[in-house]
């Protein structure tokens, strides 16, 4: 029996968004590497189409998905070979905070517009100086009345150009407790104060808008706070299981990808008379990647099935957000070795596969922090 129990309707929904992506997005991939950007309207397409924060509820627009929609997006649009339309960011890591921790208020102000794609999201934890080490944050938050004033300094905020809403971590200035410091906050763009940099250039996800923030005397309401004061670390704690799931999920169907493209390749290319499958070393590299991600498939099918359930499994997560990242990079190395000179060529897929898929080493959390979590808990 299959881990998963996908029904009827989530096949349906993922034919739909297979069409749809051939259609809308896959044609386009090539000109938005080359302006560093997804356009809005390709955004507004997936929300028209019922591909954004599926799981937001009937009541603030929504559909009221589970989890597997989420799967189905970020397994297909990680197929695509791009990394520029972050939608799994939007619906699966930045939108619960919102669904979790936001007023009604709030949630009827910007939910539908998040599910529609006239609101594009971003979350600012990243700081110059600070990356996994949240509580180390400089961005202050500071009360004057019933307004919050923000100052400071965000980088490699992916959607970081594009935003329309922005998760904001900050840190009361006045609280020792470097935990107990900490706050999560709404802020719009266009609020005076609140100024995107310039696009970060980067190795790969080129297409991704990923940019700096600042923050001079930026000011918001003190309602736009989620939750009560002091209590923002604990809130990203809560969410951080899903964000890295997230990275698991797409990691393990890069490597698929990957796999997939290669030995299509490998079947059609030929040397000394013969297609490369032909060939001894070919056939163990390939077996040997296929069992590997087929390990990966089996652990992250499991997490998703406990995520689904509510059990807490950050451990888990963490040990296979550094292995199948580890390992879909191990899986590109491999593939593009099979490639040869061409696999080096930007007009073969493998080539943006491999630079892409190196970062998820890095964002998310490093993988040496994943381990330093897992070892944490097993009490080493």
């Amino acid at each position: 029996m299959d881990i998963l129990q996908y029904t009827e309707e989530h096949r349906i929904f993922r034919d739909s968004l297979k069409r749809f992506l051939a259609k809308e997005i896959v044609p386009h991939i090539e000109e938005w590497e080359e302006a560093g950007i997804v356009p809005r309207e390709a955004w507004k397409k997936m929300g028209d189409q019922g591909f954004l924060a599926m799981n937001v509820p009937e009541e603030y627009g929504g559909l009221g998905a589970d989890f597997l929609y989420s799967v189905i997006v970020t397994e297909e649009l990680t197929r695509t070979n791009s990394a520029g339309l972050a939608a799994p960011l939007h619906t699966d890591i930045i939108v619960p905070y919102i669904l979790a921790f936001a007023s009604e208020e709030q949630k009827h102000k910007y939910l539908p517009g998040c599910v529609s794609g006239d609101i594009i999201t971003a979350i600012a934890m990243t700081e110059p100086n600070t990356g996994s080490d949240l509580a180390a944050i400089k961005t202050t938050a500071v009360e004057q009345g019933d307004e919050i004033v923000i100052n400071g300094q965000k980088t490699f905020i992916s959607n970081g150009i594009n935003c329309d809403l922005l998760v904001l971590a900050a840190r009361d200035p006045g609280e020792e407790n470097p935990h107990a410091a900490v706050d999560l906050y709404l802020v719009e763009a266009g609020t005076p104060g609140f100024e995107k940099g310039k696009k970060i250039k980067k190795v790969g996800w080129h297409s991704q808008d990923t940019a700096e923030l600042y923050f001079t005397d930026c000011r918001i309401p003190k309602a736009n706070r989620l939750g009560d004061k002091g209590t923002g670390f604990l809130k990203l704690m809560m969410k951080l299981q899903q964000e890295r799931l997230v990275c698991v999920i797409g990691a393990v169907a890069a490597a698929e990808y990957m796999i997939e493209i290669t030995i299509q390749y490998c079947k059609e290319r030929t040397a000394f008379g013969r297609p490369l499958t032909k060939f001894q070393n070919t056939q163990f590299e390939i077996v040997e990647m296929a069992t590997e991600a087929r390990l990966g498939r089996t652990f992250v099918d499991k997490l998703i099935a406990d995520h689904m359930e509510g059990k807490n499994i950050v451990v888990d997560v963490s040990m296979a957000k550094y292995w199948t990242t580890e390992m879909a990079c191990r899986t590109a190395d491999r593939c593009m070795q099979l490639f040869g000179g061409y696999g080096y060529c930007e007009e073969y897929p493998i080539a943006r596969a491999w630079r892409d898929i190196r970062v998820t080493r890095i964002f998310a959390g490093t993988n040496e922090i994943m381990k330093t979590i897992a070892a944490r808990f097993m009490g080493l």
